[in-house]
């Protein structure tokens, strides 16, 4: 394993940024490469604890010569945001300084512009030099995964309809609940990565990419972080890596994926209509009929009328759901996934900022 450190300089005096790179050379030239990355939204950890027993397992294959294909993990991808804490909580989902989203604003450009990315680093502020840095090294990959999590939540994973079916051996391995499919019309890391590998050729867009993929993988909600669940992620990553020839290991099987599939237009977000606290009636995994009791929002407690009972608008899956107990007029309070597509309108690309 090749450890080494990408220094960013912080945009005051005195700050630096250091971003630990872990390299696996393959030992076959025509096995696929993989760049895996975790923390991008710095209080997401479920992906580093993954990342942290992954690298075990590859130092002994390594030794053992099992690595096929050259391997890169990026275990915490965002060390700006992990510094940021407001009032004691960290704020690892928005730059304080710029109030962007760390998994938004990333470079559009084609692959052969890839060299582009890191060229005159010092004319980027160090939110913007860390994201051209790290698309830079996922587009040297065939599969690009970038590991996120929910608040509370199913595994499943955002998965632009250029690589699906495809990567249904990655929802299987993984064991995923639901896969979203996307219309990679975002400014996402893994939707960034698509958008360089569909115009290799400029102004002209394929597809279909075969044997690319580049992924946004949920490890369920912000708190599923303990070790067995970390080594139950660690081995279904192996099986994917091994399927797909990155590493060896012949007592690897490959499995169905038996979840939903399904457009972002077929899923439902639940949203608080008033301000209050928020009593739910259903839980994640749950599955609910139209016109279901989900939840009860206390807006004035006590006083006659004082609360709003939310129902499902058609059948459904529930995937997520907040964490928080006093929600916001228009919070986002679940997300389900169904068969037929939402009545509510929504703007292309990713579902939330």
């Amino acid at each position: 394993m090749d450890v080494s450190e990408i220094i960013i300089p912080g945009d005051t005096p005195g700050t630096a940024w250091r971003l630990p790179v872990l390299r696996f050379a393959g030992r076959d030239p025509k096995a696929p490469k993989i760049y895996v990355q975790a923390g991008l939204h710095a209080d997401e950890l479920p992906g580093t604890a993954l990342l942290h027993f992954l690298a075990e397992r590859l130092r002994q294959a390594e030794s053992e010569g099992a690595i096929a294909g050259d391997i890169t993990i990026v275990p915490q991808a965002n060390p700006i945001g992990a510094a940021q804490s407001h009032f004691g909580e960290l704020q690892g989902r928005f730059d304080l300084g710029s109030r962007t989203n760390f998994n938004r604003d990333f470079p559009l450009v084609s692959i052969v512009d890839r060299a582009a990315l890191i060229e005159d680093l010092d004319d980027y502020p160090a939110t913007d030099s860390l994201k051209r840095q790290l698309l830079h090294m996922a587009l040297g990959a065939d599969l690009v995964l970038d590991l996120h999590c929910d608040d509370e939540s199913l595994q499943y994973a955002y998965i632009d309809e250029a690589f699906w079916p495809e990567a249904a051996d990655l929802a299987a391995a993984l064991d995923m609940q639901a896969v979203l499919l996307s219309d990679g019309e975002s400014s996402a890391f893994e939707e960034a990565v698509g958008f360089a590998w569909k115009y290799e050729i400029p102004g002209e867009r394929q597809s279909r990419l075969p044997g690319r993929l580049s992924v946004t993988v949920e490890l369920r909600g912000q708190r599923d972080v303990d070790p067995m669940l970390a080594k139950r992620d660690t081995d279904g990553l192996w099986r994917f890596l091994a399927l797909r020839g990155i590493v060896r290991d012949e007592k690897i099987a490959p499995a169905e994926f038996a979840g939903p599939a399904v457009p972002l237009d077929n899923v439902e977000i639940i949203r608080a209509p008033e301000g209050g606290a928020v009593l739910f009636h259903h839980t994640i995994g749950d599955r609910v009929a139209a016109g279901a009791l989900l939840a009860t929002i206390v807006t004035r407690p006590g006083q006659p009328d004082g609360s709003i009972d939310l129902q499902a608008p058609q059948d459904g899956l529930i995937l997520t759901r907040t964490s928080d107990r006093l929600v916001r007029r228009r919070g986002d309070l679940m997300k389900i996934v169904c068969a037929k597509p939402s009545k509510a309108a929504r703007k292309a690309g990713t579902l939330e900022n």
